[in-house]
């Protein structure tokens, strides 16, 4: 019997909602899995068998917690004022980004309290899209609904920054459905510890509250020495330093520092680079078997 491809939305108690061409079908998953280290989550694509999940294609990447695989984007909420934006913890989770070949976007909100023009000025000249989100100019956000459409995205963003009142501007029906998915499962809807995929177009937006928790080392271990790869306004100066294993801190002949001294580098953005390798000297042997 041929299987039915799938995309998994979301798990629980061992059951898992699977969108096929046919429908939404609800399935176990082979024990073979979890003999194998291999925990089916929301955002991968498998292969369904009499309503049994045998066969979990490859992830392009993953993260632990909350479980989510697959993801095309990453949406980085941040308010231009209460709270203030920290951005060592937004070049912390670019930086994730870029190890887990995630595309980074920020969406800039509270723009009617506090003007905002330094984040902008940062990330977009290093290619990172800054969308300033006007709500009284629906206009403002068709970048956001383009980017989700055709992908698998998630949103983040710290406490109060405004993240529940952007995802219903961009979906006003998304609370709504997780209203009624948490009723149904009996659960409040921000003490969920698994992730869920919404359909919105043809693309899919994930509820993960676990993303609001700003611990970078559930989603990815970076060694010191791969760190310089998650800045991408340091790969020009790649090979152009007076020594080939400069870690771009305080070396004399460092293109890197130039740069910043130039101010074609941000210092924000080194100074999270430096304060990032410094964890990482910390980072212990099981830490990177994660």
């Amino acid at each position: 019997m041929s299987g039915k491809e799938g995309l998994i939305l979301d798990s629980l108690g061992g059951l898992y909602t699977v969108e096929t061409e046919e429908g939404i079908i609800t399935c176990k998953a082979r024990g073979i899995f979890r003999k194998e280290g291999l925990s089916p989550c929301a955002g991968d694509r498998c292969t369904v068998e009499e309503d049994v999940i045998t066969r979990i294609g490859e992830r392009k990447n993953s993260i632990i917690r909350p479980p989510l695989a697959n993801l095309d984007v990453m949406i980085f909420v941040v308010s231009t004022c209460e709270p203030s934006p920290d951005l060592k913890l937004l070049d912390k989770f670019i930086a994730v980004c870029e190890y887990k070949s995630i595309d980074p976007m920020i969406a800039v909100t509270k723009v009617d309290i506090c003007e905002e023009n330094r984040i902008r000025e940062i990330y977009s000249r290093i290619g990172i899209p800054v969308i300033i989100c006007d709500y009284s100019d629906e206009r403002s956000l068709d970048s956001i609904r383009q980017v989700i459409s055709g992908h698998i995205c998630a949103f983040t963003g710290n406490t109060g920054v405004g993240k529940s009142t952007l995802l219903n501007h961009i979906a006003p029906d998304l609370e709504l459905e997780t209203a009624r998915i948490s009723k149904k499962l009996g659960r409040g809807r921000h003490t969920t510890r698994v992730s869920r995929l919404y359909k919105l177009s043809d693309g899919y937006i994930a509820d993960t509250p676990g993303f609001s928790t700003f611990d970078t080392m559930q989603y990815a271990v970076i060694r010191r020495e791969e760190l310089r790869y998650c800045f991408r306004e340091f790969e020009e100066y790649e090979g152009k330093c007076r020594f080939a294993d400069c870690s771009h801190i305080r070396e004399k002949g460092c293109a890197v520092l130039d740069a910043v001294k130039q101010g074609i580098i941000s210092e924000s953005r080194h100074s999270s680079y430096m304060t990032m390798f410094e964890e990482a000297k910390n980072i212990k042997e099981w830490e990177l078997k994660k």
